[in-house]
């Protein structure tokens, strides 16, 4: 960590002439820190203490750097001001302000004393406002938008109000503007008068930021016309608008008298006294600013024409080539002179030979100035090769309400690379650097969080705060990256394609040959193929590619005879050590975790091994694995260790030797951005920031896979770009289940005749040989049963049955280029129109037939889950009327080629023609031809929409773009049936806005689920509730149900959400025990690394709601929580609230419990090993009362609160991730761990939630993994499609196995016959097990060698003969990889 502590930053001179970045003398950050960290500055082993300091908080300065205390001595009255304000940049200035004034002592002396908001959650300094607002006699508050602050302020200022001689509120949440008051103007009735003055505040357009301009407008204007107003009411509004021309003036100047004004015309000590005051100096409310410029500039010509004449610019710059740099800069920092910052980075820009446009606004909507001064008028192009935004905020609404799509609608006009950087706001440089977390919370959430919804990237902390002055200062080494990296991104714009060099980066996980060229849902090679063939035909140098993918993969791994015979990949590279340290400014940083280079990881003992091959101008490379998921100790290690030097030496090989203008990761995902360091704002000494270095970096990343495609953005900097997920298809069914169903089939129609009883002894033997006697409570052979009974057995049967054939599978892997064709897309509207959309006035396919035959959809799929016969058959009915309709509605919309063009044209020519519409003519054949024809309109005209978006093509269209430093449009990723507007791919994805969850949706759809798990639990636990349940919360899911497991949690508990005026959700309040109806359950909440990333905020939430029912006065056993809270804070001798800490994950910058990469890897000793895992990574608690602390280690705590388990649960929310297809869901699965650590020794219940249809179930572990692999693993359906993709699908195949045994030993829930039957299916067939090793001999190895370790470990119990089989395999085809031939 040593380099952080030579970082050095700019000192801010209020001379211009002397703000050159580069004649500056450079200061280092240690000033800043507590203590001199003197002596050697090479090692890094020197590390900070990342615990909580002071307060705990992210904020710790305190309000008394801004008190200034008069003399006495003049008996000159005394007025008194307090001051809130959301950054520190008006600090310097009201402080000279109010020292003028009292050097002249002339009619008054002054009392001060400012608060940033974010300081008010410390309750000490709370009660000192408090206290200071009690003989205060102005109050001003400015930009206060976070509602839990806001109602602090409001509750404070509020007591006082009636006393205070003014209190003056500038633009803040409506709660906060209320307390206005000047003489006689209020503004206690805001949003409800009639005035003009008022209406402003009504939000008629949504967006705050259409507010803040008005009111500039209102400022500009309304003083002149006040002015001749007689009334007292007219010259009291008129001083509230020229307080705020005053106030964005922001100067010392302007607020010296603003001060003069408030005090001379409402402090009653002195009325009498005449005090003059100039009128506010105005700045320009948009213009463009530059530090050596005479003047701003209003007209981007004029300003143009100044810097052609500067003497003090470098030849580089006189340049036409030179990279043209847009800015975007807030207004309050120039006027307020807080601009040192921004200096520096408009000298860095100019040192390294880029022109600077530097532009800025008063309101809080960028779009007009970014069109206006950005675009040139005449030719409509952008004049600017890129944009940073150094405001940190969205660009149209700023901290308040923002406007997107007008956003993105400039943006899009503008076409260049958007960066978004962020000044620190709520900490001071050392609170930053010392900070595991980063940045602040509420600062992720306004400063990162909403500028990625408007497209911008890249969120580098540049500027950092003085604790003393409140002066931001810029942070040299991180100002240098930022530059850099913006002229990276204009660089693409200038550069011909031909000269441009591409670093395409693949994925080998876990590290294995078979297993190059790794991600979720993509055929890998046959993509990247597809890529480099129409970058190719575009004109970019892609010398020697060869004929088709295969011969591309034979390339990369080594050559022709590479499948067999060659343990190595392609070597692109030897990297020397010496040349390794030269290029690798951090490589000593490496040593403590691996030794010195090049050590034993993509090394061949001299030299650093670059695995991949060059094409031209292309490289496609190998990105080295992680380098400890084959050691079981270093997988114990709370904390993750750093990159390995064959890691470090890839990213400066692709930098600086083969000089890529830009790096393409190819798929989700790698490694890059999981490596430790800050979670978000990372400093010189994070490692994903020292790795990627200054290449622009394009993702390819799943669109339905939001969460990590947003860590890659925040942490690798990643331009990421969505790709499909392969179409769906229904699983149908196979074998002994396609029997079974023929045999229902026949005793519906023979039931009533003498053969029913005989049909249905069939089908129950049946149904025993296909296993589903462990799903169906089945009579015993040769029992005689009733008619009724026969229905019902029949009844659950057949249910199960359409639970297995209905369910959803991504068939084969996604090509980059190949979108579905309109067929393909069929089961995916199928299950789009399966869902109710109220908000869009759309009812579902199944509730408008269901309504047909008189039945409402809700009691239909409830007859079915019970297994009554009659709602089962109606059920099928139904779903097969859903297919059929569409099937004929996509036949119709396509051509001949089976295509989807202009669909809009074939809509409007077959709606409203009744009978013909094809949809009503499919079903006048059914029983449902009386359905709505008005809702099936609307629904068909939803689905035409849809089909369009799915079988759009813009995934290539979008990497261009951004390698010719465009744009690229900013979409959600989600999961495309939920949320259709996911599509088309090929957007830049981002998550959601974090405060905005849970919708209140959400809450409806989580009381279902937590209901229905209760009363499993109940059912099968003597009626008794479940005292806690442990659960997994999941970045992911949380995006695309907008927050569904996260209110699940909250109802759990009973409380709910309460939203602010803006729909932020930074509240909850306690549910009556009585409206709940049962007690309060516990929980423990482990989340994801990557939730922890991203909903930091919602962790504070629900460690808040614990802690609060904890403290709730309740019978125990009514309040679960509070129970287990006193038990455990007696027995640890701690207060309640620590007790009942519940919300835990991993330590910042790390992720994962480790048992995938276990498991993956084979490198376990016993379940044992594993659950230490679990608990030495997974123990880490997020504590409300000391946020700033991050994430601290709790493993009592964290080991008790399991002890109390009575149930585990996850949920599965989308239909293309279940519990097998990822590593994930097992990684945090504590089900033995629970069983462990009880003290009875009892297994607890494990269930999943699974939302992925309309009718959402809770099954247990062991019926849901059985449903997967009889989907899956299993089904013929899946395996061929997987094979289709070749090499890649033995790798699917071989990854479902080994998940299987990572749930057998995390959960021990798998049957004995899921194994029997994958050895039939895949080791017994022997064409089956030939294509399997001749395709993939390396993950066929992997697939034989899982079956012997299910064996081994006691998972699987089998036949002698079938483990010798298996163990001759094994040597065969480890001859083969080897090339003996025996």
């Amino acid at each position: 960590m040593a380099s952080l502590v030579s970082s050095p930053f700019t000192l801010s001179n209020p001379k211009f002439e002397h703000l050159s970045s580069i004649s500056q003398k450079h200061y280092f950050l240690h000033s800043f820190l507590p203590k001199r960290l003197g002596g050697n500055t090479k090692q890094s082993s020197q590390s900070f203490k990342c615990a909580a300091i002071g307060n705990g908080l992210f904020t710790q300065t305190t309000p008394e750097i801004r008190r200034i205390v008069p003399e006495k001595s003049k008996g000159l009255p005394t007025v008194k001001i307090v001051y809130v304000v959301l950054e520190a940049q008006y600090q310097s200035s009201i402080t000279a302000a109010v020292q003028s004034l009292n050097r002249k002592g002339e009619f008054a002396s002054f009392e001060v004393v400012g608060y940033l908001v974010e300081e008010l959650r410390d309750e000490n300094t709370y009660k000192t406002f408090c206290k200071d607002l009690e003989d205060a006699n102005i109050f001003i508050g400015s930009l206060i938008f976070v509602e839990e602050l806001a109602l602090k302020v409001k509750a404070a200022v509020e007591k006082e109000r009636e006393r205070m001689n003014a209190v003056l509120v500038f633009p803040s949440m409506p709660e906060v503007m209320r307390l206005n008051k000047l003489g006689s103007f209020s503004m206690s009735q805001l949003g409800q008068s009639k005035s003009p003055f008022f209406q402003m505040f009504k939000n008629k357009n949504k967006s705050s930021a259409g507010f803040a301009d008005n009111m500039l407008k209102l400022v500009r204007t309304l003083p002149k016309v006040l002015k001749y107003l007689p009334s007292d009411k007219a010259q009291d509004a008129r001083m509230y608008i020229l307080s705020l021309q005053f106030w964005l003036g922001g100067s010392p100047d302007n607020l010296t008298n603003f001060l003069k004004m408030i005090s001379g015309n409402y402090v009653p000590a002195l009325k009498s006294t005449k005090i003059d005051y100039s009128d506010p100096v105005l700045y320009l409310d948009t213009g463009i600013w530059h530090p050596l410029a005479p003047c701003m500039y209003d007209d981007v010509k004029e300003y143009l024409n100044w810097y052609a004449i500067r003497k003090d610019t470098n030849q580089q710059i006189k340049s036409p080539n030179a990279p043209v740099i847009g800015l975007v800069l807030q207004r309050s920092h120039i006027v307020t002179g807080d601009e040192s910052h921004y200096v520096a980075v408009i000298m860095e820009l100019e040192a390294r030979g880029a022109k600077v446009i530097p532009i800025f606004a008063g309101g809080l909507d960028f779009s007009g100035p970014v069109e206006k001064f950005f675009i040139d008028p005449v030719t409509k192009k952008p004049m600017v090769k890129s944009v940073v935004s150094l405001t940190g905020f969205a660009l149209v609404g700023g901290p308040a309400r923002q406007d997107h799509p007008r956003a993105v609608e400039a943006l899009m006009k503008l076409d260049v690379p958007y960066i978004v950087a962020l000044p620190l706001v709520f900490q001071t440089t050392e609170e930053w650097l010392n900070s595991t977390l980063g940045l602040h919370p509420i600062q992720v959430a306004l400063q990162v969080a909403l500028p990625e919804l408007d497209g911008g990237m890249e969120p580098i902390v540049f500027s950092g705060r003085d604790p003393r002055t409140g002066k931001s200062h810029a942070l040299h080494r991180r100002v240098e990256q930022l530059c850099t990296r913006a002229i990276k991104w204009a660089e693409l714009k200038r550069k011909t394609k031909e000269e441009k060099r591409l670093a395409i980066t693949v994925f080998s996980f876990p590290p294995d040959k078979g297993n190059v060229g790794t991600a979720a849902y993509l055929n890998v090679f046959a993509s990247i193929y597809s890529v480099l063939k129409d970058l190719k035909n575009d004109g970019y140098n892609v010398e020697g590619l060869p004929e088709n993918a295969e011969a591309l993969i034979e390339d990369v791994i080594h050559d022709k005879e590479a499948q067999f015979n060659s343990p190595n990949l392609n070597i692109a590279y030897r990297m020397g050590v010496k040349e390794y340290q030269t290029l690798t400014p951090y490589a000593s940083a490496l040593e403590e975790n691996w030794g010195k280079p090049p050590g034993n990881l993509n090394s061949d003992g001299e030299h650093l091994l670059v695995y991949g091959k060059q094409y031209g101008n292309v490289f496609i490379g190998v990105q080295p694995t992680f380098g400890y998921e084959g050691d079981p100790m270093r997988l114990l290690f709370s904390k993750s260790a750093s990159p390995h030097h064959g890691f470090a030496a890839y990213y400066s090989y692709v930098e600086k030797i083969f000089k890529a203008d830009a790096v393409l990761h190819f798929g989700t995902h790698g490694s890059l951005e999981f490596m430790p360091g800050k979670q978000v704002g990372m400093s010189d000494v994070c490692y994903p920031d020292s790795l990627i270095g200054n290449i622009p970096n394009v993702y390819y990343y799943a669109a339905n896979n939001p969460s990590e495609a947003t860590v890659a953005k925040r942490r690798s900097y990643a331009n990421t770009i969505s790709y499909l997920t392969p179409p769906a298809e229904n699983a149908g069914l196979y074998k002994g289940l396609k029997q079974l169903s023929e045999l229902i089939s026949s005793y519906q129609s023979l039931k009533d005749t003498g053969r029913g009883p005989q049909i249905v002894s069939s089908i129950i033997s049946t149904a025993r040989q296909c296993n589903l006697d462990k799903d169906v409570d089945l009579p015993d052979e040769g029992v005689e049963i009733s008619a009724n009974e026969r229905d019902l057995v029949v009844g659950k049967v057949y249910s199960k049955l359409m639970e297995i054939e209905s369910r959803l599978l991504p068939c084969g892997l996604h090509v980059i280029g190949e979108p579905p064709s309109a067929m393909e897309a069929v089961a995916t509207l199928v299950n789009i129109a399966a869902l109710d959309r109220p908000e869009d006035g759309i009812s579902s396919l199944p509730a408008i037939l269901a309504e047909t035959v008189g039945r409402e959809i809700e009691d239909v799929y409830s007859g079915s889950d019970k297994g009554i016969l009659r709602d089962v058959e109606l059920l099928r009915q139904i779903t097969e009327a859903s297919r059929g309709a569409i099937t004929v509605f996509v036949e119709k919309i396509s051509n001949s080629k089976g295509q989807v063009v202009d669909v809009a044209n074939k809509l409007s020519k077959m709606i409203g023609f009744g009978i013909n519409e094809p949809w009503i003519q499919y079903l006048s054949d059914t029983k449902f031809y009386r359905a709505d024809r008005g809702k099936l309109r609307t629904l068909f005209q939803f689905l035409g929409e849809c089909l369009k978006l799915v079988v759009a093509d813009n995934e290539l269209g979008s990497l261009k773009q951004a390698l010719e430093g465009k744009y690229v449009e900013p979409g959600p990723g989600g999961d495309p049936i939920r949320n259709p507007k996911v599509l088309p791919t090929g957007k830049n994805i981002h998550a959601l806005d974090p405060q905005a969850i849970p919708t209140t949706a959400a809450m409806q759809s989580a009381k279902i689920v937590v209901d229905r798990l209760l009363e499993r639990q109940k059912s099968e636990n003597g009626g008794k509730y479940p005292e806690t349940v442990a659960l997994v919360l999941w970045g992911t899911d949380n995006i695309k149900t907008y927050g569904e497991s996260l209110a699940q949690v909250l109802w759990m508990i009973g409380v709910r959400p309460v939203a602010d005026t803006f729909g932020r959700v930074n509240r909850v309040e306690p549910v009556s025990l009585k409206e709940l109806g049962r007690p309060r359950i516990d929980v423990v909440v482990n989340c994801s690394g990557v939730f922890r990333d991203l909903f930091i905020n919602q962790m504070n939430l629900l460690d808040r709601a614990v802690k609060m029912v904890a403290e709730l006065d309740e019978p125990e056993n009514q309040n679960f929580v509070r129970k287990h809270a006193l038990e455990q804070a007696k027995e640890l001798g701690v207060e309640i609230r620590e007790a009942a800490t519940r919300i835990f994950s991993n330590a910042s910058g790390s992720y994962s419990s480790n048992i995938n990469l276990a498991v993956e890897n084979s490198s376990w000793n016993d379940e044992k090993q594993l659950q230490d895992m679990y608990l030495s990574r997974k123990s880490f608690a997020f504590d409300c009362d000391a946020p700033g602390a991050g994430m601290t280690e709790r493993r009592k705590i964290f080991e008790m609160a399991l002890s109390t388990a009575d149930a585990t649960f996850q949920n599965l929310d989308s239909s293309e991730i279940s519990l097998t297809d990822v590593s994930h869901y097992f990684d945090s699965d504590p089900t033995n761990l629970v069983q462990n650590l009880r003290k009875d020794g009892k297994k607890p219940n494990a269930y999943i939630a699974d939302t992925t249809t309309a009718n959402a179930q809770v099954r247990t572990l062991s019926e849901t993994v059985r449903l997967d692999a009889r989907t899956k693993l299993l089904n013929p359906k899946w395996y061929e499609g997987m094979l289709s993709s070749g090499y890649e699908g033995v790798r699917e195949i071989e990854k479902r196995l080994t998940n299987t045994v990572g749930w057998s030993a995390t959960s021990g829930q798998v049957d004995n016959w899921v194994y029997e039957e994958a050895n039939t299916t895949f080791i017994e067939d022997e064409q089956m097990l030939k294509r399997l090793m001749d395709t993939n001999p390396n993950s066929f190895r992997k697939l034989v060698q899982t079956f012997l370790e299910a064996n081994g470990r006691g998972y699987w119990e089998t036949s002698a003969e079938n483990i010798e089989r298996l163990r001759q395999l094994y040597s065969e085809v480890e001859d083969k990889i080897e090339g003996i031939d025996r």
